[in-house]
Order: structure tokens, then C-alpha cells, then sequence
């Protein structure tokens, strides 16, 4: 017996054109293939239970403070509209801040898109069976399963909100990606009247797997979730860090072409140009733009203090004033971290891909950005 879901998808025109063997494949094997990709991506939110995560997830959590900005336009916003949010991507405590951020402010959290790799063993279950999170096959080129990934997100966006990450994974070197429109279009097939994109940033003054990302630069191979959360227990000791989740105002949607390929592209790099606005500019970044190899204090504080001038110039969204500002606040986790060393008035770059990892998120707010000395 077929769900109302599943039969929602068999019934789009999209996937039909597929069953009735126009395509070139046997009706029978198509409607096998497309039920099995549907299995895989069934999800059920619990909302009673999602509450409650908060709790064994503490250890990790409590390293992490959050902060909400604007939260008062998404409030307003979900009242009278289907909301599908889009965020850069910074972290794995991405899912669990963001989402968070939403439910302490009383906006129930939608059902969100995640990497297929986080859905093995007990967090695969909690993901499927409480979360309400869709495993997502990123590298796959099967037609097949991006049209029925596609006709899945279209349907379930009449009932729920949606929150995906446009870059389709984790940036390994600091800045902000291109986006991929897959997703995108899957929002905009759902024709729903009021639909609305609700931009969101998140920022870090430290990221929890930054010696990990900044190590691998680029993303070569898909890592188990086991052994990345391992990697990620081992920079957990001593860890702290401020969390800034910003939305944005909500860009309808509605006139938009979703089988324009052009439109569906215009609007993914509008939705990301306006994602790099609203990322919060935090000390730590700041620092790593303005370091040299060796570099004295003061003339650290003036380096940085001339890049938070461009960054006023462009009304980047700043989180802190001056040079002097965010040496005093990011030296100290910086250094205890092992990036750099501080004496005798001077600075040292100790791990010179961390502290350009968090200078490349300031890439997309700098005119000329990449020039970095260490």
C-alpha cells in the first residue's frame, strides 16, 4: 500500500513521462527504481522527541553559544507563508544550531536536506525517525533519482518548510561556494502560492573541524560521519565558540520559472550574494586577514583595523570595531587553539591553512580577496 506521499510523486508529470517508457526504459523497472529512491528518502519529524535532543546532545551544544539575529522576520514570516530556507555552510553543528535557533524562538523546525553520509547507525535513525532530515545523494548524476529527488522535495513542501544549504556541502577551504540549483528548483516546482526563500548565514568565531577542512582544502573523498565525528571529538577538548545565525528578508518566489535554467541559477547566486551580506563578520576572521607571518601587535591592530573599514564601506554585517577589538577577542582562542603564538609584543602564524581557512570567509566582502602574506 502506497503513502499519499509517495503516491504524490508517481503522479507528477515530471516522474511520469519516466513510467509510461518514453524514456527508454522499461515502465516496471523505472516504478522499482523511483519506489526505491522514495524508501530512502521517507523521513518523519517528531517534533515531541526533537525537544528532547537537546539534552543528550548537551556535551557538544553547551560549547556552542547561539545567537539569533532578525529572528522576528522569520516569526512573522512563517505565519503567512511556506517557508524554504537557504544557508551557507560552515560546520556539521550547522544542523543542530540553526534549527535550534528556530525552535527556542517558538518556529518549528522544517525538515532539512543533509548529506547521505549522516544517515548510518543510531544518528541515521535519529535523522529518518525524529529529525525529520532527507538523505541526499550530492554527487549523483542518475537521472532517475534527481528527478525523483526533485518531485519528493516539490511535494513535501505542501505541508512542510524546507532547509537546505545551496553550496551542497561543507566549504573545506573557508569561503563561500557556488551554489548548486538542484535543490533550488525542487523548491520551485512546488508551486506553492506563497512560497517564500528565507535567506540564513551562519558564522563561527571558531569552527569546530577547522584543522580538519583547512587540512584537506578541497573536498576529495565522502568520509563515514563515524570517523569525521572522530576527528571532530579530538578538537572538541578546550573548545569554545559563539554561534551567529542571521536571517534575512524573505524573497518570494512565486513567477519564478522552474524550468528556466537561467532563472533557477540567477536566483541561486542572488540567494548566496545575499547570504555573504548577512554573515557575521566575527574577531577571529578579522585577525587572519590582517596576519603576516610574524607580525607586532600594533601593526596587527592597524592591518585590521584598515580591513574593517572596507568591510564598513561595504555594510558587511560586522560583530566587532576595531583592530584592537578583535585581537583582545580572538588572540587567546586562537592561540590556545595552536594557530598562532603570541610573545614578546609580536604574533606568529603556527598553522598558517587554519588561519587561512578563516581569512577566505571574508573573501566574498573584500575587493581583492586571497592576497594573504601567511
Amino acid at each position: 500500500m502506497l503513502d499519499e506521499l509517495t503516491r504524490a510523486v508517481l503522479a507528477r508529470e515530471e516522474v511520469s513521462r519516466y513510467l509510461d517508457g518514453t524514456k527508454g526504459e522499461r515502465g516496471d523497472d523505472v516504478r522499482a527504481r523511483i519506489q526505491g529512491y522514495l524508501e530512502e528518502l521517507k523521513t518523519t519529524q517528531r517534533y515531541s522527541f526533537y525537544k528532547a535532543l537537546k539534552h543528550p546532545l548537551y556535551p557538544i551544544l553547551r560549547k556552542i553559544d547561539r545567537v539569533g539575529e532578525h529572528i522576528d522576520l522569520v516569526k512573522s514570516t512563517v505565519r503567512g507563508s511556506r517557508v524554504v530556507y537557504a544557508s551557507n555552510h560552515r560546520s556539521h553543528c550547522d544542523y543542530l544550531v540553526e534549527l535550534l535557533v528556530l525552535d527556542e524562538n517558538g518556529v518549528r523546525p522544517p525538515i532539512i536536506a543533509a548529506g547521505i553520509n549522516l544517515f548510518g547507525g543510531p544518528l541515521g535513525l535519529l535523522h529518518r525517525h525524529v529529525t525529520g532530515a532527507i538523505p541526499i545523494r550530492r554527487n549523483s548524476r542518475d537521472p532517475l533519482y534527481l528527478i525523483t529527488l526533485k518531485a519528493y522535495v516539490a511535494e513535501l513542501l505542501r505541508k512542510h518548510d524546507f532547509f537546505f544549504y545551496p553550496e551542497g556541502g561543507r566549504s573545506y577551504n573557508g569561503a563561500l561556494k557556488s551554489p548548486k540549483t538542484g535543490l533550488m528548483q525542487a523548491a520551485l516546482q512546488a508551486e506553492h502560492h506563497k512560497l517564500v526563500l528565507m535567506p540564513v548565514a551562519i558564522s563561527y568565531d571558531l569552527v569546530l573541524e577547522d584543522h580538519v577542512l583547512a587540512r584537506q582544502g578541497v573536498k576529495r573523498a565522502q568520509k563515514t560521519f563515524s570517523r569525521e565525528f572522530a576527528e571532530m571529538v579530538r578538537y572538541a577538548v578546550g573548545y569554545r565558540s559563539r554561534a551567529f545565525v542571521t536571517f534575512g528578508q524573505p524573497i518570494p518566489l512565486g513567477g519564478i520559472d522552474s524550468e528556466s535554467r537561467r532563472a533557477v541559477l540567477d536566483l541561486s547566486h542572488t540567494v548566496m550574494a545575499t547570504i555573504g551580506r548577512l554573515y557575521k563578520v566575527l574577531p577571529p576572521s578579522v585577525i587572519a586577514a590582517a596576519m603576516r607571518p610574524s607580525i607586532p601587535l600594533r601593526e596587527l591592530h592597524s592591518r585590521a583595523d584598515a580591513i574593517l573599514d572596507t568591510l564598513r564601506a561595504t555594510g558587511a554585517n560586522l560583530g566587532v570595531q576595531s583592530g584592537a577589538e578583535a585581537a583582545d577577542r580572538a588572540l587567546e582562542p586562537l592561540e590556545a587553539r595552536g594557530v598562532i603564538a603570541v610573545a614578546g609584543g609580536r604574533v606568529r602564524v603556527r598553522e598558517r591553512n587554519v588561519l587561512r581557512y578563516y581569512a577566505r570567509g571574508l573573501d566574498h566582502l573584500l575587493a581583492s580577496p586571497s592576497r594573504h602574506t601567511h
